[in-house]
């Protein structure tokens, strides 16, 4: 298991640890195989840590948190380098397969090996996947096996300084010159510079720039191009590039993120990708069959970016609880010697919710995935009928779940009192990485507001009898039903209840939007007068998807596991959907007569699940498997050595290796002997 990850000399495991484990009613194994998606994958998972932990090249002496800006980035190459080296070896023997890239690159193995980032992961994440999924198969077979072996090193040059969601506003330009046949990329304002693209500052040297097509003096739209950047040999910066790193951030610090200026620069015929759209020699345009291809990618990234937040939840809910089990504060009874702080009824509110909540997202994001699967083979057919509920989906639960989990990672923080504030509690990193989901791949209220204006507009549809596909059908249940009836309490009632909820939240922004048009504004205008209306509906529309997720799939989980392990995931189950609904009681109590005594009793139900929780709060967040590298939070250790390990930080702390600081010599001492 994870004991045996040690920087320092062997340490018993804390008694306090130990002992919630004794006393535990499952085995973490069983969990911890099915978390990681199976047997194989749980093996696969241990072969690969073992592969990159193990290497002492890729261990930090030094914390990143003393290291420069510099100092980091070239660090952060290093490494990048390395792990480079492994996944070649890797792609050799066949054992790349996606899950290889999504732990190397995602939020555990990766965030072990570099916690702040992977210079190189847009080179995998996004230049690889664009190409195969823009290019033609010649394109394909020219860039692919140089991308792939890393003799390019790409990135994706799409967001600007000015413009970022809104992609229509773009202003970089590409003007084919048919005379040459080649594109003349411009950035012709200060706000037209690509800002962002990770590893853009100084790593790659070529990139795949989004730019408005003009072609015969004509607008065409967007279209991708591969430009080169940077010389193959020096590295020095093409002809007409003006490119840079943009500079330190809250998180996500090692991947520089870099800005791109280009000035007359030309790049043939055949670097524009050309799958879906075509720009024939003489400049005659060949528009894409269908302009929702492009959908594909960002729905792809958004469901995995739904599990990635389930990791950081998964993370920091483990350091809050092996840490709640081993600090001792403030009796309960007076008679009593101080209590695990994990007994304080107040401190179980913030953190079993958290583990509920990854293991939610996870069997959410598990699930959707399947789903994006299942309707990519439709589209691939040329059936788009739930394209457009797939969008709407992807985009609210990827704002609702990157919103909580950025929440939640700080709600763990703030569970860990004063050394949570410090940098080896590894909350700081983690907030860092967890709340930038909120921003990037689609800002999180754009998102919600994507989601309500499919939602408006199938209320309408439902409104003329029409039936709804499937992740939307609770409309017409609730158009038919008016009022809801018999709230019991149970769990079925209470996913029912949210679906009720979130249709009348729906009917609610449509009715005031049908207001304001009757008052004359057009549509645009009264959806954006409406507009925190249409973000509260989305917002319940995938609340309401996620508990009747919840509830399908952890129902389904534990009628395959031991009945121990079933036993768990029940409590889990109910005290997801009871804080779910309290978390938006207002809504409930605004369109369901509940009374007084109901939402009682969904308190005493919450208080219950967070007692039947605790015994086995230790034994959850083990089954999660995070290695201490990926952690790597002296609070959250697995063998729960707080004191030590916080000490044995202060060792690598540059400060602390000379008694005296050069600053006493040169300013406090003349300071305090000044009137001497």
């Amino acid at each position: 298991s994870n004991s045996n990850n040690k920087k320092m000399p062997a340490l018993e495991v804390n008694p306090d640890l130990q002992k919630e484990r004794n006393t535990a009613t499952f085995d973490p194994q069983e969990f911890s195989v099915y978390w990681a998606g199976g047997q194989e994958k749980y093996k696969a998972k241990k072969t690969l840590e073992e592969l990159f932990l193990d290497d002492p090249a890729l261990k930090d002496d030094l914390p990143t948190s003393y290291m420069s800006h510099k100092e980091l980035y070239e660090n952060s190459v290093r490494k990048s380098c390395l792990i480079g080296q492994k996944i070649r070896k890797l792609r050799a023997d066949g054992e790349d397969g996606v899950d290889t890239y999504n732990a190397l690159l995602g939020g555990s193995l990766g965030a072990a090996l570099l916690k702040e980032g992977n210079p190189l992961s847009l080179h995998y994440v996004m230049f690889v996947p664009t190409i195969m999924g823009q290019g033609t198969t010649e394109q394909q077979v020219e860039w692919l096996p140089k991308a792939w072996d890393c003799e390019i090193i790409g990135t994706y040059a799409q967001t600007e300084l000015g413009h970022g969601t809104f992609l229509r506003g773009l202003e970089t330009r590409a003007d084919y010159d048919a005379s040459t046949q080649e594109f003349v990329i411009n950035t012709p304002t200060r706000t037209a510079y690509k800002w962002w693209p990770g590893g853009l500052g100084h790593t790659a040297n070529y990139a795949v720039v989004v730019a408005q097509l003009y072609t015969k003096g004509e607008f065409r739209g967007l279209a991708p191009f591969i430009v080169q950047l940077r010389d193959l040999d020096n590295h020095q910066p093409m002809q007409g590039i003006d490119i840079g790193d943009i500079g330190t951030k809250l998180g996500m610090k090692g991947v520089n993120n870099g800005y791109l200026g280009l000035k007359n620069v030309r790049v043939p015929l055949n670097h524009m990708l050309m799958k879906n759209q075509q720009v024939l020699p003489d400049g005659t345009y060949v528009a894409p069959k269908n302009s929702v291809l492009t959908y594909g990618t960002m729905m792809f990234v958004r469901c995995a970016l739904i599990r990635d937040t389930a990791q950081s939840l998964a993370k920091s809910s483990t350091i809050a609880t092996r840490y709640s089990a081993v600090r001792r504060q403030s009796p309960i009874d007076p008679n009593q010697p101080e209590p695990q702080i994990m007994d304080h009824t107040t401190q179980q509110l913030k953190l079993f919710p958290q583990i509920a909540k990854a293991i939610v997202f996870k069997t959410t994001g598990d699930g959707v995935w399947n789903m994006y699967n299942v309707i990519s083979g439709e589209i691939e057919q040329g059936n788009l009928d739930r394209l457009p509920e797939m969008h709407a989906l992807s985009c609210c639960l990827k704002a609702i779940c990157s919103t909580d989990a950025a929440a939640g990672v700080e709600t763990c923080r703030l569970s860990c009192g004063g050394h949570g504030f410090m940098d080896c509690s590894n909350f700081p990193t983690i907030y860092g990485m967890t709340t930038a989901v909120c921003t990037y791949e689609g800002e999180n209220t754009v998102m919600l507001l994507q989601t309500a204006r499919y939602l408006v507009k199938v209320y309408g549809q439902a409104l003329n009898g029409e039936q709804l596909v499937p992740t939307v059908a609770y409309i017409n249940e609730a158009i038919k039903l008016k009022e809801f009836v018999n709230f019991d309490g149970s769990l079925e009632s209470i996913v029912k209840a949210f679906q009720f909820v979130a249709a009348n939240k729906v009917r609610v922004a449509y009715e005031q939007i049908e207001l304001r048009r009757r008052q004359g504004h057009g549509t645009e205008v009264s959806a954006n007068l409406c507009g925190p209306l249409l973000t509260a509906a989305a917002d319940l529309h995938g609340r309401a998807f996620l508990a009747q997720s919840a509830y399908k799939e952890l129902t389904e989980v534990a009628s395959h596991v031991s009945p121990a392990l079933a036993d768990v995931l029940k409590v889990v189950l109910e005290l997801y959907l009871v804080d779910a609904c309290l978390n938006r009681i207002g809504d409930f109590l605004r369109f369901i007569e509940l009374t007084d005594r109901d939402v009682t009793n969904l308190e005493i139900r919450l208080e219950s699940c967070l007692n039947r929780l605790r015994p086995n709060a230790v034994a959850l967040v083990d089954s999660f498997d995070l290695h201490d590298r990926v952690l790597d939070s002296a609070l959250g250790a697995y063998d729960g050595n707080v004191y030590e390990r916080i000490f044995e930080s202060t060792k690598k702390n540059p400060l602390n290796k000379e008694p005296v600081n050069a600053a006493f010599h040169k300013y406090l001492k003349p300071f305090m002997k000044a009137n001497l």
